[in-house]
């Protein structure tokens, strides 16, 4: 009953025309993860997950045609790949699709003496990262057994299994996809491509090489090479230093790049003369209280030569800066003077935190030198007291330390998974700085999942940390009568939910809101379960992605029963869900329950060999296992309304 995320929602046909570049181009970098993530599967396990991951992202990068128009285009769209829902400004993903499958396949093909090799063959020119091996997060042992299995098929077998199941293109649209890829076989392909049962953990960070983990190569050999290259380096910059002509160059800039161009009004926004400082009382009067009423903090506040540095990387980062941003965030320069929020040493590093009214953005490099220079840009407008409470200043070994704001009087760290147990009280610096906690956000076994309760303003708000620079308040409620998570009760429900916010970290994620939408007596007495529906909230606003939850009675954890992203479902626009799954009773006997938001004044189940039908909100027909049936439901006004999808 869980519906398909929408990376893997049915793509439209592609024109009958080959796209234009810009259409491809278009269509690569609004489905790039699903993209990757298909040329992963289908690229061959013996390659090593290092090398599959960086020609995966190679792959897909070269699938962008040749000119405006690629002539071979239209072989691939004459055979008119039979079209799903959608419009036609995805025209152009089914063309790319096709040229991503076809190299992942030639990818497969053994390299012989009596032909050259294929481009696909060879290891990737472009992406490379050197001394790291990258690989996806690991999954469970399910996920680890599909891995196998998928080891055991060959390309074809496991293009049909992609196209199925991430896809979701039905078996005719299969065959011609594998056909139109120059599969001799599609029919065995598919036979091979075995049960759709476990289709859904071709969604599992498992296999996504867009989110990864890193670990060292071989440290000895590094070692040596480096070595070499220090004495190449140390002739090369003799040579050039008798080469080498006066003028600027680099300076006190750090890793900032070399200007580009003088504009006097950039200029002045990178003068660290000019940064606005809010005066320590103004969030006690100001009508706005966010990010723009907090004061200048830190030890290092008055380092004109650092402040400098951070304004020059942010406005022109150098190629050893390492930037990131979380989604809908722009990276550009300051459009002008930006507000200096923190400057100072944390742990390591010295950070400098500075707002200009769209983003927060937060730059540190070592405490000597500038090697190794960072920046971090996230997007806050539209914050208030409830969602400026905190920043992010450092992670330093799985621990964060938080900058809060200047409101807040009293911090607390809660362990949500421990909800019985009091809140242990953490002793802020002066300047607002937290000690260190430990993080949730890196994978791993759930075993706890901290947050911070932050007292101040007449409210006590809990945050917890989703991997970026700003973390996500957590309230309970209905749809636009949120609150803050103070409750026993509420403190119980996430207790049960907390670890399914993997599922939104690093998305740009504002708020999580938790809200008890139904509960349902179970039948042959087995207790009563409750139906939950959290909705994370993102910054940019059209990304927000939904997740239905059924709690069984008893379960450590609540189970996932649908998600949905972009989707207005369980939000002030569209206060409604309905969600199913598959329920075993002690007994033994299978059971479709459906539940849907009070809105919902019946329901009905068909398929499936499952046919029922219920007034009211709930429902609850016996089945077999594995059974795929479609649910709906009719509203107190009449209207019908479908699942959370």
């Amino acid at each position: 009953m869980t519906a398909p995320d929408t990376a893997t929602r049915p793509i439209p046909p592609v024109s009958p025309v080959p796209p234009d570049v810009e259409q491809a181009e278009a269509a690569i970098v609004e489905h790039y993860p699903r993209l990757v993530r298909l040329a992963y599967l289908v690229l061959p396990p013996a390659l090593g997950r290092n090398r599959r991951v960086l020609t995966a992202h190679s792959l897909v990068q070269r699938a962008l045609p040749r000119g405006r128009r690629d002539a071979g285009a239209a072989a691939a769209v004459q055979g008119g790949v039979p079209g799903q829902r959608g419009g036609a400004d995805d025209s152009g993903y089914t063309y790319v699709r096709l040229r991503v499958l076809r190299a992942a396949l030639e990818a497969g093909i053994p390299l012989t003496f009596r032909a050259l090799p294929r481009r696909a063959q060879l290891p990737p020119v472009l992406p490379q990262v050197w001394g790291l091996r990258l690989f996806p997060r690991s999954g469970g042992a399910e996920e680890l057994a599909l891995d196998q299995w998928l080891a055991t098929l060959d390309g074809p077998g496991r293009a049909a299994c992609v196209l199925r199941a991430l896809e979701r293109l039905p078996e005719p649209e299969v065959l011609r996809v594998l056909d139109e890829a120059g599969v001799p076989d599609p029919a065995a392909a598919v036979a091979e491509s075995g049960d759709p049962a476990n289709d859904g953990l071709f969604a599992s960070p498992e296999f996504d090489p867009c989110v990864l983990q890193a670990r060292p190569t071989d440290l000895l050999r590094r070692r040596r090479l480096v070595r070499a290259a220090l004495a190449a380096g140390a002739a090369l910059a003799i040579c050039g230093a008798l080469l080498a002509l006066p003028g600027g160059g680099w300076g006190s800039d750090g890793a900032a790049a070399p200007l580009y161009a003088r504009n006097a009004a950039a200029e002045q926004a990178l003068d660290p003369g000019k940064l606005v400082r809010a005066a320590p009382t103004l969030w006690r009067t100001s009508s706005r209280t966010d990010f723009s009423t907090w004061p200048a903090r830190g030890d290092r506040a008055a380092d004109t030569e650092l402040l400098r540095r951070a304004l020059a990387v942010w406005a022109r980062p150098g190629p050893s800066v390492v930037t990131s941003a979380t989604p809908g965030t722009p990276a550009g320069p300051p459009m002008g003077p930006a507000q200096l929020l923190f400057a100072g040493a944390v742990d390591q590093a010295v950070v400098v935190l500075m707002y200009d009214g769209l983003r927060v953005v937060r730059y540190a490099e070592p405490r000597t030198g500038t090697a190794g220079a960072a920046l971090d840009f996230a997007r806050t407008d539209g914050a208030s007291a409830d969602t400026a409470t905190a920043l992010v200043l450092s992670r330093v070994d799985g621990n964060v330390r938080y900058l809060t704001a200047p409101w807040v009087t009293g911090a607390a760290l809660r362990d949500l998974l421990k909800p019985a147990l009091p809140a242990v009280v953490l002793k802020p610096t002066p300047d607002g700085i937290t000690p260190p906690v430990a993080s949730p956000a890196p994978a791993g076994s759930c075993t706890g999942w901290n947050a911070l309760a932050l007292t101040g303003d007449g409210a006590t708000r809990l945050i917890t940390d989703l991997g970026e620079l700003t973390p996500a308040r957590l309230t309970s409620g209905a749809p636009g009568a949120e609150r803050d998570v103070t409750e026993a009760a509420e403190l119980g429900d996430w207790s049960r939910i907390a670890c399914l916010l993997p599922a939104v970290r690093s998305h740009g994620v504002r708020t999580v809101n938790a809200w008890t939408y139904a509960k349902q007596p179970l039948p042959e007495g087995d207790g009563t379960a409750a139906w939950l529906c959290t909705r994370a909230e993102t910054w940019q606003g059209a990304a927000d992605r939904v997740q239905a939850q059924f709690l069984a009675p008893g379960a450590p954890m609540a189970a996932q029963a649908a998600r949905s992203e972009g989707s207005a479902a369980c939000g002030p626009r569209e206060p409604r869900v309905l969600a199913g799954v598959l329920w075993k009773s002690r007994a033994g006997q299978w059971y479709v329950l459906a539940a849907g938001s009070a809105q919902f004044a019946s329901l009905s189940v068909s398929g499936g060999g499952v046919s029922g039908s219920a007034n009211g909100n709930r429902l609850a027909v016996k089945a077999q296992a594995g059974a795929q049936v479609d649910l709906s439901g009719k509203l107190t006004d009449g209207t019908k309304a479908g699942v959370l999808r």
